[in-house]
């Protein structure tokens, strides 16, 4: 697989690292489920950046599995980032939506979902960490306006609505900030007590 992944890795680096471009993301290391499903995501169209759906067109799905499980094993070392440009203020924001979140408002923790190491959970909740944060700033954006979207409940579709602009903007920046993980693992499922109805507040 090595070798028939080598499309991929002109984007996402050879073993799923990541690389300086701020909107390829880290693969390495993510559950297999989730991955799988992003593959499947563009392949239909429900995600749109074309180089990916023009890739993944033809196809056929078991592939798409094979590519998921192999960057799923994956362990590189996370890329340095550079050091995001906001005050100490909007990363105490940051730290605050995703490790406490904002109840007030209806936010649930980042961490209850993905894990208090933010390496997300099996079978297919992703990890946070390792990505740059005008990556994690565009897809959240894309989340709160649809243009993002997963089959219901989308969970994450109804958590971002709830954020504005600037919590985005904290968020991103406090993610990119974090050290790498002692264990980039995802977590196993049941691990965790999830949110309630996504997030909602508890009836």
């Amino acid at each position: 697989m090595q070798a028939r992944v080598m499309a991929c890795a002109a984007c996402h680096g050879q073993q799923g690292q990541g690389t300086d471009n701020d909107y390829f993301p880290r693969l390495a290391g993510k559950p297999a489920g989730y991955l799988y499903n992003q593959l499947l995501a563009f392949k239909q169209g429900r995600r749109v950046y074309p180089p990916m759906n023009y890739l993944l067109a033809y196809l056929p799905d078991p592939y798409l599995q094979r590519i998921a499980d192999y960057f799923a094993q994956e362990r590189p070392p996370f890329p340095s980032l550079p050091a995001p440009s906001v005050g100490a203020d909007v990363l105490a924001r940051g730290q605050m939506l995703v490790t406490s979140g904002d109840p007030g408002h209806a936010i649930p923790a980042c961490a209850s979902c993905h894990g208090a190491a933010l390496t997300g959970m099996e079978p297919a909740i992703p990890g946070l960490l390792g990505l740059h944060s005008q990556y994690i700033s565009s897809q959240l954006g894309a989340w709160r306006y649809g243009t993002r979207t997963a089959a219901a409940p989308d969970c994450m579709q109804q958590v971002a609505a709830r954020l504005t602009e600037d919590d985005v903007t904290a968020v991103a920046a406090w993610l990119s900030s974090q050290p790498a993980p002692s264990s980039a693992s995802p977590i196993q499922r049941g691990a965790i007590k999830m949110p309630l109805a996504c997030g909602s507040e508890p009836k």
